[in-house]
This record gives structure tokens, C-alpha cells and sequence, in this order.
């Protein structure tokens, strides 16, 4: 039984199931805290984050120019640009930066 993968598979599974289905069966009204309301909305945008954030270092062949990308990213989206326009920005300085490293 050693190294099966077929319980590895199930386990799996059964882990995902019961992370999903748990807090359907669990809460029936509508939730009311503040802060867990809060808490729940942000969820999404940091798990993003966490994902994000460290493949845009590591994602360039060096590292400054993924910083300087984020940081030109972050200062456009909070001039208001879009996506796109912030997304080829951020192209652009790592194209420039590896140009000359």
C-alpha cells in the first residue's frame, strides 16, 4: 500500500471537498460580522497577491528589473490606468532594464 496513488488522489479529494462543502453546510444565513464580511472579501485579492507578487522577480532574468516593474505598475494603477495600459508599461521597463543588464 505503500506509495499508492490512488489514496492520494482520494485524500486529495476528500480535503477539497470538505474545504468547499463545510461552510455551505455550516452557515445558513447571511453573514452579519463586519469584520468577517471584511475578511472574506479580501481573501481573493491576497491569495492573488501571495501568487503574484513573487513571480515578478523571479519571472525576469533580473530581479531589478521585476522590481521596477512592479513599482511602475503600482504607480500607474494608482494614477488610475487600466490594465492594459499598466500591464505594457511594466513590459516595456523589463524589455528596457534587460536591455542594458
Amino acid at each position: 500500500m505503500k506509495n499508492n496513488i490512488y489514496i492520494y488522489i482520494f485524500t486529495a479529494a476528500l480535503v477539497s471537498l470538505i474545504i468547499r462543502a463545510l461552510p455551505l453546510t455550516l452557515i445558513r444565513n447571511q453573514i452579519k460580522n463586519k469584520f468577517i464580511r471584511s475578511f472574506l472579501y479580501y481573501v481573493p485579492y491576497v491569495t492573488l497577491a501571495v501568487m503574484t507578487f513573487p513571480a515578478i522577480t523571479e519571472a525576469t532574468q533580473c530581479n531589478w528589473a521585476g522590481y521596477a516593474a512592479l513599482a511602475v505598475g503600482i504607480i500607474l494603477s494608482l494614477f488610475g490606468a487600466g490594465l492594459l495600459p499598466v500591464a505594457a508599461a511594466c513590459c516595456a521597463i523589463v524589455f528596457v532594464i534587460e536591455l542594458f543588464f
